[in-house]
């Protein structure tokens, strides 16, 4: 029965019967597969290199406009200290406006002192607990 198949098939024209595709070499696929990751991953390193060049260029021709500090002041809004030339101005920042909150002459930031976490976090705990026994 299966002669007879094959006999069929062979009849019809321009058919043949097909051989077996020879497997590719595996050892030759992965070595493609590796060097073209290589170099994808060559290209990225270099073109984050020349836009971080790029970047750093185009900040220095800024105009002298420096942020030096900040802090958030709710979930959205912050106040930021910006240097320009020979002044600090107090920037107040929220979602779609920026207002200028006061200016003042060039000076130095007095260093924070560092914060005891474990304090702070002790007497906030303290502080609701209180509150939760208050009620």
């Amino acid at each position: 029965m299966r002669n007879f198949f094959l006999s069929l098939f062979a009849a019809l024209p321009g058919a043949a019967l097909a051989q077996p595709a020879a497997l590719p070499d595996a050892g030759a696929s992965l070595l493609q597969v590796v060097i073209g990751l290589g170099v994808v991953l060559a290209a990225l390193v270099g073109g984050l290199r020349l836009l971080k060049r790029l970047s750093i260029a185009h900040g220095a021709t800024a105009g002298g406009l420096r942020v030096v500090a900040g802090a958030s002041v709710g979930p959205r809004e912050r106040v930021v200290l910006v240097e320009v030339e020979d002044t600090w101005l107090v920037v107040g920042v929220a979602p779609g406006q920026v207002n200028a909150l006061h200016q003042m002459p060039k000076g130095k930031l007095a260093a924070a002192p560092p914060a005891q976490a474990g304090n702070d976090f002790r007497a906030k705990l303290k502080q609701i607990l209180e509150r939760k026994h208050a009620d």
